[in-house]
């Protein structure tokens, strides 16, 4: 099981903030699981898609792509912040 946290754009876009989510065999790395959650279709395959600029963090750590994850990790997605 892993929790997975939804901020900004996303929360709004998605319909929550937070979800458990027992973690599937075959996704072992942040990139994966992006995919697998795109596959839920709809605004799911706008927000996860490749493409979209997005940032995530494994257990408050900022990730990339390849960061492996695993049962138990707490997972954020969240669009890049902009200051000036």
């Amino acid at each position: 099981m892993i929790t997975l946290l939804y901020f900004a754009r996303l929360r709004e876009a998605l319909g929550t903030g937070r979800e458990e989510l027992v973690l599937p065999s075959s996704v072992a790395t942040l990139g994966a699981l992006r995919q697998h959650l795109a596959q839920r279709g709809e605004a799911w395959a706008q927000e996860m898609a490749v493409e979209r600029n997005l940032r995530a963090a494994v257990n408050q750590d900022i990730a990339r792509p390849d960061t492996a994850v695993k049962d138990g990790d707490e997972i954020a997605f969240f669009p890049p912040v902009t200051g000036g």
